[in-house]
């Protein structure tokens, strides 16, 4: 597939025009985004901010940039989502730097740490917490918690040291490397508690349903980070047996939550001796976080 941003015989194309067809393109192969979309595939093409783009809106387009503008927007509409296309997301103010390795953050997943701060409170989030984050990709939970937690120190594993690399760059560059490591692990099977807090995104789609996700999923994300198994809860079941073993006594523990899944992580829960909170929605209505501690 091609954008049809090519100039009228004789003609030229502006930074704005090329924008609108861009967007007019994507919109008519029905993509979510489309004006935001072209926006920011015609400024990283361009290497411009959202200021400058507005601002050099009326300059021709050159030969190369309408070229570099076209394949971005090939890429796009092949389903590629315009994250991995630029190779950063935001998330929590954060911007993340991804691979091939990693998932793309998604606004429901800070879900979590909202729930993780809430449980921390005021006072807690200034204690000198251990904090974990078993599967951290691109590090997104454990970087945002960090940022929001000045004295606590956290670790990150992953099964993928692709992944480990990209989150502990993303470390680096929010100058949050002291307080970060990052290990090869599944799950917390290399760490040894205590924890004040564990957190954990873990893949929980349904592996029959994998192939029904929208392509820009299915097609571009790791299956590694996807696959909870047949039923989906996988990844549960082995953080609930390692939570004893990884919590402080005072310890907290915060999972994402597939959709319909707070009934059987929540009895995951409890039959590894856990108790229960209540579950956090997300601005959807959905069951997206559980928080549980130990029993006492």
């Amino acid at each position: 597939m091609s954008a049809t941003i090519a100039p009228e015989a004789g003609g030229s194309v502006t930074i704005d025009q090329a924008r609108r067809r861009l967007a007019q393109d994507f919109r008519q192969h029905g993509l979510d985004s489309p004006d935001l979309d072209a926006r920011l595939l015609v400024g990283h093409a361009l290497g411009l901010g959202h200021t400058t783009l507005a601002r050099e809106a009326a300059r021709s387009l050159t030969a190369a940039e309408s070229a570099a503008i076209a394949r971005l927007a090939a890429r796009r509409l092949g389903r590629e989502p315009v994250a991995r296309i630029i190779g950063e997301k935001e998330f929590w103010t954060l911007s993340l730097k991804l691979n091939a390795e990693t998932l793309v953050p998604r606004p429901e997943t800070e879900t979590v740490v909202e729930a993780a701060l809430d449980a921390l409170g005021a006072q807690g989030r200034g204690r000198a917490l251990r904090v974990a984050d078993l599967g951290t990709g691109s590090g997104a939970l454990l970087l945002a918690l960090l940022s929001e937690c000045p004295a606590a120190v956290g670790v990150g594993t992953d099964i993928s040291a692709s992944a480990l690399a990209c989150a502990r760059d993303n470390a680096r560059a929010l100058a949050l490397a002291h307080r970060a490591a990052f290990v090869v692990s599944d799950y917390g099977a290399a760490l040894a508690g205590p924890f004040e807090l564990v957190v954990s995104n873990p893949p929980y789609v349904r592996h029959g349903d994998i192939a029904t996700l929208q392509p820009e999923v299915c097609k571009f994300a790791p299956p590694r980070a996807l696959d909870g198994g047949a039923d989906g809860l996988d990844g549960y079941r082995v953080i609930a047996a390692d939570a004893r073993r990884l919590l402080a006594p005072d310890g907290v523990i915060v999972v994402e939550l597939g959709a319909g899944q707070l009934s059987a992580v929540a009895s995951l829960f409890v039959t590894a001796g856990l108790a229960v909170g209540s579950p956090r929605y997300d601005l959807a209505g959905a069951a997206r976080a559980l928080l549980a501690r130990l029993r006492p």
